[in-house]
């Protein structure tokens, strides 16, 4: 079933699974992709998560996510961009190229 519009939650989907490669697939074939979260302890666990996960941003072990000096911004229907942060200039230069032969 596939959700027509973006919830915006909180909201903990509670599912069993046997691989960490099936939670990827299910968590990113979704339409939308503001967020993702990962609770875990294990480093490694934590960087595969964040590299795999198809979202605009990555909370681990923690829902505080924003701030104005971080990137805002999601991936597909949650919009392209990013707000706050040196990456959110981007969207408002044009960058040229002049190369002046004299």
């Amino acid at each position: 079933m596939a959700i027509a519009e973006e919830n915006f939650g909180p909201i903990a989907a509670i599912t069993s699974f046997a691989t960490a490669e099936e939670v990827y697939r299910r968590a990113n074939a979704g339409d939308f992709g503001l967020s993702a979260y990962v609770f875990s302890r294990d480093p490694s666990r934590i960087r595969e998560a964040v590299v795999h996960l198809e979202s605009g941003m990555v909370g681990v072990n923690s829902f505080a996510l924003a701030a104005a000096e971080a990137p805002f911004g999601g991936i597909r229907s949650s919009g392209m961009g990013r707000e706050g942060g040196s990456e959110g200039i981007h969207d408002y230069l044009n960058v040229k190229l002049s190369q002046v032969t004299v």
